[in-house]
C-alpha cells in the first residue's frame, strides 16, 4: 500500500481546513492535512461570534479542533509546507518544504491569506490586538473607546458606518488627501466623525495595546485601538499555479459547493470568501468536505 496515496490532501491545518477534515474523517476517506502552524490570527488574543468558542484563544480552538479530527483514523496530520503542486494521472501530486511528495485525487487549499499592512513603525506588533479588521470579531471587546480609522474613501466610510454604533469618538486618518464624496462628507460629520488627512508616522504602543499615533509632522494623537482596511494576498501560489482562477479582488475564485475553477481543486476559508470569520471558515470547510465525499462516491459507486 502506498501511504503516500491520499484520496483528499488538505492543504491549511486551520479553522476552514480542520472541518473539511473532520466531514471526510467521518466519511472514512483517506485524508492527509499538510500545515505548518502558522495562522494569520497567531497574534490575536481571543476569537470572538463563534457559538460555543466565543472568548477563546485561536490556538485553543486549534488544538480542540485537531485533538478531535485526528480522533477518525482515516485523517494524518504532517507537520510542513506544502511548496509545489501539479496534476498527476492520479489526481494531484504535492510537494512539501522537507522534500516529501504525497499524491491525492482531490486537493483542499484551506491556505487563508497574508495580510499586507499599511508600512507604519509599530501596526505589525498591535495587528489583532489593539489594531483590527473586523468590527464583528473585535467590536465589542473595543467598544466606548478612541478609535482610530486607518484607511480612506469607501473602505473608510464603511468601516466608520459600522463602527459608529460601538463608540462615539471616531477619527479617519487618511494618511493622504481625504477621498469623499459631498454625501460621505455630510455624513461623517453628521456623527461627528472627525478626519485627519496627515501622513501616519508610527503607532506607541506597549505591548501591542495602542496607546499613541505620531504623524510625520511631529504631531501625536492619543487613541486607545484602531481599525485599518489592509489588502492582502493569497498564502500560496500553489493554486494558480495548477490553473485556479482568481476574482478581481484576489480570492481564489469557488462556485456554491467550495470549488475552484479547475476540476477536482477546492477552496475554503479566508482565501475565497471576503467574510473572514471561524464561523465562516468552519461552515465552508464542512461544504467542502461533504462535495468532495459526494464525487468521491460518484467515481466509485
Amino acid at each position: 500500500m502506498d501511504t503516500n496515496q491520499f484520496e483528499v490532501i488538505i492543504i491549511g491545518g486551520s479553522y476552514a481546513g480542520l472541518s473539511t477534515a473532520m466531514t471526510l474523517g467521518r466519511s472514512l476517506r483517506k485524508t492527509l492535512i499538510i500545515d505548518a502552524g502558522e495562522p494569520c490570527n497567531k497574534q490575536t488574543p481571543h476569537s470572538h461570534n463563534f457559538l460555543t468558542q466565543d472568548g477563546k484563544t485561536p490556538r485553543e480552538i486549534t488544538e480542540v479542533s485537531k485533538k478531535q479530527v485526528l480522533k477518525y483514523d482515516t485523517i494524518t496530520f504532517y507537520d510542513g509546507t506544502a511548496l509545489k503542486g501539479r496534476k498527476v494521472s492520479e489526481g494531484f501530486e504535492i510537494t512539501t518544504n522537507n522534500g516529501a511528495v504525497f499524491k491525492g485525487k482531490k486537493v483542499v487549499f484551506a491556505t487563508g491569506i497574508k495580510d499586507l499592512l499599511p508600512a507604519i513603525k509599530g501596526i505589525e506588533q498591535c495587528w489583532g490586538i489593539s489594531v483590527v479588521h473586523c468590527p464583528y470579531c473585535h467590536g465589542y471587546e473595543i467598544r466606548d473607546k478612541k478609535t482610530a480609522i486607518i484607511a480612506n474613501g469607501n473602505k473608510a466610510f464603511h468601516l466608520a458606518s459600522l463602527v459608529n454604533n460601538l463608540t462615539k469618538e471616531i477619527t479617519i486618518l487618511t494618511s493622504e488627501k481625504k477621498n469623499f464624496d459631498e454625501s460621505q462628507l455630510q455624513k461623517l460629520k453628521q456623527h461627528n466623525i472627525k478626519i485627519i488627512e496627515k501622513e501616519i508616522s508610527e503607532i506607541i504602543h506597549k505591548k501591542g495595546i495602542l496607546e499613541q499615533i505620531i504623524f510625520t509632522d511631529g504631531s501625536k494623537e492619543i487613541f486607545e485601538c484602531a481599525y485599518t482596511a489592509t489588502t492582502f494576498k493569497q498564502s500560496t501560489s500553489i493554486p494558480t499555479e495548477l490553473g485556479c482562477k482568481l476574482t478581481e479582488n484576489g480570492y481564489i475564485e469557488v462556485d456554491i459547493m467550495q470549488k475552484t475553477t479547475v476540476n477536482g481543486v477546492f477552496a475554503c476559508g479566508d482565501n475565497s470568501a471576503m467574510m473572514r470569520s471561524v464561523a465562516t471558515a468552519v461552515y465552508s470547510g464542512n461544504i467542502t468536505g461533504a462535495i468532495i465525499n459526494k464525487e468521491l462516491t460518484e467515481e466509485s459507486f
